[in-house]
């Protein structure tokens, strides 16, 4: 490898996963409801968030239809009962179905979760749709939901699965030029993304934050010692390396911590042997954020 590994960790932390398959009769309808389903990171603000694991031919899937593996992740407060924090996740969840994927036309929904520690009935929240007309069979050696919908009917299964996980596995590649932020960038996702059960809820993110803020409206704000515009007028209180002008930071979310760790390994590797990126380092917060402490040397 080319980049200097610094001696630090990521800080990562628990929460809570539910992993689906979609399916649907036409790709380009299949690749828009992953992408929207998908589209907006918000465990940071207090919702969900959710990325594309892996794309499925058709021999992959419970009906034999193009298909894609997607993630959805809540937060757990530790000082609350789980129970509480699921009850929130199946709500923010229904929502990304119902408005991203339900409205899709011919598309379904299955679960596909192993060793869940619970599962979330989807009648209340999703199966309603259907005003009472809805309806439950089995198809596919599945329990499902079938919704009459103007175009056809939406199928989901009657429940989906839920564990925990960890999320907010990350790492920082500093680079020089704007060309190594996107080659950089491009190759470590290709990397990440051949590692099963993990997501990149962000792809490539410019804007890693950090726990403390001056706008609690907002929530995260900017992580401003290590904003390479920001090095002249912070002075000695900035940490961006001398010749680095960009920091991007790619967070993994995954189903268990060997896969995480995994991920970040292949990742970092792709990264660092892209010229122009000159460093690899971590955000942590002092325990701020998680309890879990991956240390970067470690991997190797």
């Amino acid at each position: 490898m080319k980049a200097e590994i610094e001696d630090t960790y990521a800080e990562a932390f628990d929460g809570i996963v539910s992993r689906v398959v979609v399916t649907a009769d036409h790709p380009e309808v299949l690749r828009r409801a992953a992408e929207d389903a998908t589209a907006t990171p918000s465990i940071v603000i207090g919702r969900i968030e959710g990325g594309i694991e892996k794309y499925l031919n058709k021999q992959e899937t419970p009906d034999g239809r193009d298909g894609v593996v997607l993630q959805f992740w809540g937060g757990i407060d530790e000082n609350k009962p789980l129970k509480e924090a699921v009850k929130k996740f199946e709500a923010e969840l229904s929502f990304r179905i119902r408005q991203d994927i339900l409205v899709k036309p011919f598309t379904a929904v299955f679960d596909a979760l192993p060793n869940p520690e619970g599962k979330m009935g989807m009648m209340e929240r999703v199966g309603h749709c259907g005003d009472g007309f809805e309806w439950e069979e089995k198809r596919y050696g599945r329990n499902m939901i079938v919704v009459p919908l103007m175009v056809s009917n939406f199928l989901i299964e009657h429940e989906l699965g839920y564990a925990r996980g960890v999320m907010g596995a990350n790492f920082w590649f500093m680079c020089k030029t704007k060309r190594a932020v996107m080659e950089g960038g491009k190759k470590a996702l290709a990397a990440i993304h051949q590692v099963q059960g993990v997501i990149t809820p962000f792809d490539v993110c410019s804007a890693g934050s950090k726990p403390e803020t001056n706008f609690p409206l907002i929530g995260p704000t900017t992580n401003h010692p290590y904003c390479p515009t920001l090095k002249k007028r912070l002075g000695e209180e900035s940490k961006v390396p001398d010749g680095v002008k960009y920091i991007p930071e790619i967070v993994i979310n995954g189903t268990s911590m060997e896969v995480v760790k995994k991920a970040m390994k292949v990742g970092i590797e792709s990264a660092s042997k892209v010229d122009g990126v000159v460093r690899i380092s971590a955000g942590n917060y002092g325990g701020k954020l998680g309890k879990h402490r991956i240390y970067l040397r470690e991997l190797f």
